[in-house]
């Protein structure tokens, strides 16, 4: 399985803080069945000011200890882009590193709020030859209000990848609901881990693998962690990814608590 999105490079985000835990987030990795993983750190202007020039020296590190360390698997760059007004001109630039160097890049929307003309900034990144990753819209808590918005951009051309712990609930109940109901829907390009650390956000893949293959078949499951992410890596053509194969899944509402029962909030 290939792995589109982690933050396992050490002490550059809120990910892994040293290259102990670093290896730590690999081993499992391999266990979960995972032989490549996108380093994608943040890239969030004034908060984790990365540098494309430093996440590539240190992704090189990474390589060499996991070498050392006779763990295998294989790291390639990458990162996990935040919204901001120039952010078309810093991929054309080589500021904002695409997955693999290749024409498709993570984007993350912020969680609270649905940006203005997002559909506008991401029209942009296509048109400038780029492929945006939506990057795990069921975890936003916007998503409820803005359904909509998720379905006009994936059929606008921007690919959605949503995470494997939301997939099987640990992420709490509405992530679930909103990842199966996308899923569902053939809304979904990509799982990925968006691993963070060993315990809370773990590199696990195998289970949420799983969940996919029970209710959309081995093949779509197998095109959402190996055959799409494998043809992102290698740069193809987003019209020549496998098209997405789309089953009803039958889904429980999400139960509302009393407060927002009784106030609507």
């Amino acid at each position: 399985m290939i792995d589109l999105h982690s933050h396992i490079l050490p002490g550059i985000d809120d990910g892994a803080p040293d290259m102990a835990t670093a290896l730590a987030i690999a081993r499992m990795a391999v266990d979960e069945g995972i032989q490549v993983m996108a380093a994608t750190p943040h890239f969030m202007p004034g908060v984790y000011d990365n540098e494309a020039r430093d996440v590539r020296r240190r992704v090189a590190e990474l390589e060499t200890a996991l070498q050392t360390a006779d763990i295998p698997l294989h790291i390639v760059t990458g990162s996990d882009a935040h919204i901001r007004p120039d952010f078309a001109a810093c991929l054309r630039d080589g500021r904002i590193l695409t997955l693999n160097d290749s024409r498709y890049v993570l984007f993350e929307p912020p969680h609270i709020s649905v940006p203005q003309r997002m559909d506008e900034l991401m029209f942009n990144v296509l048109a400038s030859g780029f492929v945006p990753i939506l990057t795990h819209p069921e975890r936003l808590r916007w998503i409820e209000q803005n359904y909509d918005l998720v379905g006009k951009l994936a059929h606008q051309g921007v690919l959605m990848q949503i995470t494997c712990g939301s997939l099987t609930g640990r992420f709490g109940q509405r992530p679930q609901y909103w990842a199966k109901r996308m899923l569902g829907e053939g809304l979904v390009n990509i799982l990925a881990t968006d691993v963070h650390d060993t315990k809370k956000r773990p590199p696990s893949m195998k289970r949420a693998y799983d969940i996919a293959a029970a209710e959309l078949g081995l093949d779509e499951a197998k095109n959402l962690v190996l055959i799409r992410p494998a043809m992102i890596l290698d740069n193809q053509p987003a019209d020549k990814l496998p098209q997405i194969e789309a089953r009803k899944v039958v889904l429980n509402p999400v139960r509302r608590s009393l407060f927002k029962r009784l106030f609507g909030r």
